[in-house]
C-alpha cells in the first residue's frame, strides 16, 4: 500500500466463500487501502444469486463486468457488460446470474464504509 493511491490485481487477493451460499468473493477494501468506501469483487456461477438484502445507511454501486441481472424491490433488471448500477440504502437488492453457461463477475462499492471488512456492514434481510 502506498500513500494516496494503490493498484490491486483482484487475482492477487484470496478468494473467500460466503458461508451461507458458497458464492465466491474477494475483499478489496483493505488491499486498496480504502478509508471512505468498501470494495468487493463477486463471482457468480450460473444460476447463483446473492441473498436479497438492504443496508441501513450504505449506498452501493455495482459494476457488471460480464453483464448480468440485478433485482431491486422485486423487479429484475438486465445489466449489460460494463453496466453500472447505483442503489440507495433502502431498496432490497440481489445480484443474479441467470445464464446457464458462464460465470459473471461484479465489482461492488459501498459508501460510507459501514461495518468492517470482515462483517460486510449493516444490512438487513427482508422478511419473506
Amino acid at each position: 500500500m502506498t500513500d494516496g493511491f494503490d493498484i490491486v490485481d483482484p487475482d492477487d487477493v484470496e478468494t473467500e466463500r460466503f458461508p451461507e451460499s458458497g458464492i465466491r468473493h474477494r475483499k478489496l477494501t483493505e488491499p486498496l487501502g480504502c478509508a471512505e468506501m468498501r470494495v468487493n469483487a463477486l463471482t457468480l456461477d450460473p444460476g447463483q444469486a446473492t441473498a436479497p438484502h438492504a443496508h441501513e445507511r450504505q449506498e452501493e454501486v455495482y459494476v457488471a463486468l460480464d453483464g448480468g441481472h440485478v433485482r431491486v424491490d422485486g423487479t429484475t433488471h438486465e445489466v449489460p457488460a460494463g453496466g453500472v448500477v447505483r442503489i440507495g440504502p433502502e431498496p432490497v437488492r440481489s445480484i443474479r446470474n441467470e445464464s446457464a453457461e458462464r460465470t459473471q463477475t461484479w465489482l461492488l462499492f459501498g459508501a460510507p464504509p459501514v461495518g468492517t471488512v470482515d462483517d460486510f456492514g449493516e444490512y438487513r434481510m427482508p422478511e419473506e
